[in-house]
């Protein structure tokens, strides 16, 4: 988390806005009025420069397990462990949520007058607004594996979702092995739809957690070895997973697919989309016939 370098802003060739500092990688779309659209480039700019710092200031209780009481004062950091409060009974830190909760606070800035509708893509999760009316087309990309960087062919997306404003989704986030995160299961990608990205980002890290079998072809090590200050400790992650036979598949498959339906059924995500080695399952028919096989 912590900065080498300080914040750079630029215009992508697509005039959407680009903000990086550290591991912070934001992709800011917004459509409006010129001036109002540029205003909030400019006041969600200011905001994040602060971001980082404010993160770091307070790191050892951001890789702490969510407790009963949140000790933390920074608004993302707050963020962060009340998208991860509802998973307290298990092992989970506030860093599950970093992500949305990064692109949820920057997100705040394109949500006044003048702007019709505005996504901040932070690695994947991705914050969303829209006003009466509108409606914006998310991709999924469900194996990792398959991307090459640079590649000249255009991308071809595995899924596409169409949110519109009178849904209760404003947060999209995905978690997996593959991922930039660290995961104790074999998902390849976890997709969720929920009302905030910080939302999103806590539960579809529980679901990825959750898609995962015994067996010794997976291989696993500690997280604290692959990266010193990693907020799983001792906890095994996964780093390799071989094609396995499809019964194992599916196995891991159900038991993710139980625990986002017991999410669902708590309010906590609105949908999930889960899939490893070219299987998946969907808690509702309002994924599944939009998932390309």
């Amino acid at each position: 988390m912590i900065a080498t370098m300080g914040p750079n802003r630029s215009t992508l060739p697509s005039g959407r806005a680009h903000f990086q500092h550290g591991p912070i990688d934001l992709v800011i779309a917004a459509d409006g009025d010129a001036d109002a659209v540029q205003a909030a480039h400019d006041a969600a700019w200011q905001r994040f420069t602060t971001v980082l710092p404010e993160l770091v200031a307070e790191l050892p209780l951001l890789r702490a397990p969510v407790g009963a009481d949140c000790p933390l004062h920074g608004g993302v950091a707050r963020r962060m462990w009340q998208a991860c409060a509802p998973y307290r009974s298990g092992f989970i830190t506030p860093m599950a949520a970093v992500a949305g909760a990064v692109a949820q606070d920057i997100l705040a800035h394109y949500t006044g007058a003048g702007i019709a509708r505005a996504w901040v893509n932070n690695g994947g999760d991705i914050a969303i607004h829209l006003t009466a009316g509108q409606q914006v087309r998310v991709g999924l990309w469900a194996d990792l594996a398959r991307f090459r960087p640079g590649q000249s062919s255009k991308l071809h997306t595995d899924a596409q979702f169409t949110l519109t404003a009178d849904l209760p989704v404003r947060g999209v986030a995905t978690s997996g092995w593959r991922g930039r995160s660290f995961s104790l299961g074999i998902a390849d990608s976890v997709t969720v739809l929920a009302r905030d990205a910080a939302a999103a980002d806590a539960a579809a890290t529980v679901i990825a957690n959750a898609v995962d079998v015994s067996d010794a072809r997976i291989a696993r090590l500690p997280a604290c070895q692959i990266k010193d200050d990693s907020d799983l400790g001792e906890r095994l992650v996964t780093v390799d997973v071989p094609p396995l036979p499809t019964p194992l598949v599916d196995q891991a498959l159900q038991a993710g697919l139980a625990r986002a339906e017991a999410l669902r059924a708590q309010g906590l995500i609105w949908h999930a989309a889960l899939v490893c080695q070219d299987r998946w399952r969907s808690t509702g028919a309002a994924l599944e016939h939009q998932l390309v096989q």
